[in-house]
């Protein structure tokens, strides 16, 4: 067993030290094979530096940009890169909503992705509060991150983390993740961004990708105490159940036929 599938992991990003290069959204596209288009001028500029500008079938991971005008003539704009990607929520809505069992909790904290299962239903978006899982129009299927799991089986951190220069990025067992984030946050108190926070140890149970915010997380686009829909409680304590106890009669209706059938022969053969 790896060291990272027997405990709860965690991923910590820390805005203060990302530079925006990018280099994990590349590592993200390489590691997972997905799809980027090569033609010249294919991502027309949007008028921001964020590129994609969101997440969908083909894109797992962003860096995004939220640039705004300050009135410091020190820091006359403030620079708040954010990361964007399934937060691999404790209380993840869209493994309640998923009917399917395409979506599923790994012991590690992460939450992974069977393509083969999903059928495209979405019910899963709707449930995610930082919309998150995206449909891909031409396999008609979610997408999303994984958290690199097929890494973590070998021993290796996520790929993202692996190219991280900066060291924005770092992997290992959650408590850890904390403490360093909690060190994080003090550090860039001490040098003027009193709003710093460190986002996602409480939020949805407990997000297992952290975040050091150096400034509140409001700049980030991250949610102020997210929570799941009502739909989605509902389905966790309602209708999940009901289905589970749909399926065992279906299957203890089954095998009572079965049993009943044994020992039965046609003795005379017709042609309908």
């Amino acid at each position: 067993m790896s060291e990272y599938t027997g405990k709860k992991m965690a991923m910590l990003f820390d805005s203060t030290r990302c530079t925006a290069c990018k280099g994990c959204q590349i590592a993200c596209k390489q590691w997972n094979d997905l799809f980027s288009s090569l033609g010249f001028n294919a991502y027309p500029f949007p008028g921001s530096y964020q590129s994609p500008v969101d997440l969908d079938g083909e894109t797992r991971l962003i860096i995004t940009f939220n640039e705004k005008e300050t009135d410091d003539p020190y820091r006359p704009v403030q620079w708040a890169f954010g990361r964007k990607s399934c937060f691999h929520c404790t209380d993840a809505g869209c493994v309640d909503a998923c009917p399917s069992g395409a979506l599923k909790h790994e012991e590690n904290g992460a939450v992974t992705f069977n393509d083969k299962v999903c059928i495209g239903c979405e019910l899963c978006q709707p449930a995610c509060p930082f919309d998150v899982p995206r449909y891909h129009g031409k396999l008609q299927k979610i997408d999303k991150c994984d958290l690199c799991y097929s890494r973590l089986n070998n021993g290796e951190v996520p790929a993202c983390v692996k190219a991280c220069q900066p060291e924005a990025l770092m992997f290992g067992p959650r408590e850890k993740m904390i403490e360093e984030g909690h060190r994080q946050v003090e550090f860039a108190k001490s040098r003027g961004y009193k709003d710093a926070e460190l986002y996602g140890e409480k939020e949805m149970g407990g997000l297992h990708i952290l975040t050091v915010c150096k400034y509140n997380h409001e700049a980030y686009g991250l949610p102020t105490d997210p929570s799941l829909s009502a739909a989605t409680k509902f389905i966790h304590t309602v209708s999940k159940p009901a289905t589970a106890i749909a399926a065992g009669v279906t299957v203890v209706g089954l095998a009572l036929s079965y049993f009943m059938t044994l020992g039965y022969k046609k003795h005379k053969l017709t042609v309908e």
